[in-house]
């Protein structure tokens, strides 16, 4: 809560204003029972007709005036909380935006989406009902409190009794709910896991008959969620009851002691009626405190989770140097650099060493899961080195601000990702300030022509989000345009060629070639094919390097890349480009 509260605060000036409406609109309302009583005991029994349609105009006023007062503070409220609960997600969004990728890693994405919607609507709620009954009742208690005891102090003794025991009943189940609202937002957080899962899989589930597996998977998650429901659902649920039954035996023993009262001819009957309303608004007061307070739980836990977004340190922050002074120009550089991931048993990549400079390709190939894309991912800055230093035009990344070090980079990564809207604003991600010239330029270079072209829209032409109504290598040419725009000092390509044909990977290689001029370009391949031309060529295996040169010097002198080459190029191709270096 504390971190919430110290980011976002509530306007003071509508606080106030809450506060006086419902001050207004509670005394106008806790004046009616007074007027009641004088109604009976003065107009009623004395027959002054008069007296009775005054007290009645004065009652009606009132009731306007408590009316019209309450809707202008609910007005009030609605616009506190809406603007509260906006700039907590406005909050949540930027602090995401600025995690690495070990903390988007560390919460999970259906977590963080959950925090900044359902959670935010939580919170939302339950400021409303704090600030519209949260403080209305408290006034009402307290004024008919003071009117009680002022109008019949001997009926308002009762209260001494219910009022701490519908506080401690109270206390008691809340603290009971509690415990269980942090549980079950967690496994909401689990649900919420495996639906996008479940949707981001759905092809590969289904291509593998597993639906079944899937139900069962979210058949137990389900199951443990409801029992942590019904829990929290049953001891809350017990709140009302509990509270309408002690409302009921203090109702009945205060028209008890009243009736005594007014039988003995201490009491009149106007006064008993009076202080009667006023034991109900009280009793009624404390309920919906009750209720503001049955919601607190679920607020509690929501907040404490958005608290954890906010009070999480981002573990990759902004150099304090504002330019630093390059001694190169499109240079990238690895000095023994080990890498891990974030809970990681061991380092995915170990003393790493290399330098590619302009005009340059360096490109890294290797097995399956032998940290390609780790090392990479390193050059912008998603990860931090564990060891060693990686070097961006003779400066280490780190002396950088971030937004300085990613203006050097075109990046594509291994997952192409595309964003709603149409062809030219993804394009315009690598240059918002793209002309069409820019679109057709990027688009030749990256042999997304052939079927960007043939669009009704062409370059207006609708993307879905996710790119899903383009196929996987229209996708991939995309992104390769999107960087392209850029014209960025270094080109970072992993595993981008994979979804496409021979010919196209060739042109589209020849093309970035010709355009990329003094930048560097690093690439991560799986086809020797594509590398073939690269000024050096790393070859990994368990994480480190234990092969680096030209494609014909690894033939001699890596095992590893050999193996590889004859997989794919074939044992006599090899044979022959052996023979012939």
């Amino acid at each position: 809560m504390v971190a919430i509260f110290s980011r976002i605060k509530l306007s003071v000036r509508h606080i106030i204003l809450l506060v006086v409406f419902m001050l207004i609109s509670s005394v106008a309302q806790m004046m009616v029972p007074a007027l009641l009583s004088k109604m009976i005991d003065d107009g009623v029994t004395g027959n002054n007709q008069g007296l009775i349609i005054t007290i009645a105009i004065m009652m009606i006023i009132l009731s306007v005036l408590a009316c019209v007062t309450n809707v202008i503070a609910t007005n009030v409220s609605a616009k506190v909380t809406t603007k509260f609960s906006s700039d907590i997600r406005k909050e949540v969004f930027y602090k995401v935006q600025s995690f690495s990728a070990a903390e988007i890693d560390k919460f999970g994405t259906a977590s963080l989406i959950t925090r900044s919607t359902t959670d935010v609507t939580t919170i939302q709620t339950f400021m409303s009902m704090l600030l519209r009954l949260g403080l209305l009742a408290p006034m009402m208690a307290v004024v008919g409190l003071i009117l009680s005891v002022a109008t019949a102090g001997e009926i308002s003794m009762v209260l001494a009794i219910a009022i701490p025991v519908l506080v401690v009943v109270t206390t008691a189940l809340i603290v009971g709910a509690s415990r269980y609202s942090v549980k079950l937002r967690k496994k909401i957080d689990d649900i919420n896991q495996l639906f996008l899962e479940a949707l981001e899989g759905v092809r590969v589930i289904r291509a593998f008959n597993k639906e079944q597996h899937e139900i069962d998977r979210f058949d137990v998650t389900n199951e443990e969620t409801a029992k942590i429901s019904r829990k929290s659902v049953t001891i809350s649920g017990a709140l009302f009851p509990v509270v309408n039954m002690l409302f009921g035996i203090t109702t009945v023993a205060v028209m008890a002691v009243g009736t005594g009262f007014v039988i003995y001819g201490v009491m009149e009957v106007g006064v008993l009626v009076a202080a009667t309303q006023y034991i109900n608004i009280i009793l009624l007061a404390i309920i919906l405190m009750a209720y503001v307070v049955s919601l607190f739980p679920d607020a509690y836990a929501c907040m404490k989770r958005i608290g954890d977004v906010f009070e999480t340190e981002v573990s990759i922050k902004d150099s304090e140097e504002e330019t630093p002074a390059k001694t190169e120009k499109g240079t990238v550089e690895f000095r023994n650099v080990t890498f891990a991931y974030p809970n990681a048993n061991e380092p995915v990549v170990k003393g790493i060493n290399f330098k590619s400079g302009p005009g340059e390709t360096t490109a890294i190939i290797g097995r399956t899961g032998c940290g390609k894309s780790s090392i990479v991912k390193l050059i912008p800055r998603l990860y931090d080195t564990l060891f060693g230093d990686v070097l961006v035009d003779g400066v280490n990344v780190k002396d950088y601000k971030l937004e300085n070090l990613r203006e050097l980079i075109g990046y594509v990564p291994q997952k192409n990702v595309l964003f709603s809207g149409d062809i030219a604003s993804n394009l315009n991600f690598g240059n918002e300030n793209g002309s069409e010239e820019d679109w057709k330029e990027a688009c030749r270079i990256a042999c997304a022509s052939e079927f960007v072209d043939k669009k009704d829209g062409v370059y207006h032409s609708p993307i879905s989000q996710g790119g899903t109504n383009l196929s996987g290598g229209q996708r991939q040419r995309m992104a390769i345009a999107r960087a392209v725009m850029k014209k960025p000092e270094i080109y970072i390509f992993d595993d981008s060629f994979s979804a496409l044909d021979m010919k196209t990977d060739k042109t589209l290689r020849t093309n970035l070639k010709e355009s990329m001029g003094e930048a560097t370009m690093i690439v991560i391949a799986q086809r020797v094919s594509t590398i073939l031309d690269a000024t050096r060529i790393l070859v990994l295996d368990k994480g480190e390097v234990v092969g680096m040169g030209t494609h014909k010097e690894l033939l001699k002198s890596c095992q590893l890349y050999r193996e590889i080459a004859e997989i794919q190029l074939g044992e006599e191709e090899v044979k022959n480009e052996i023979a012939s270096a």
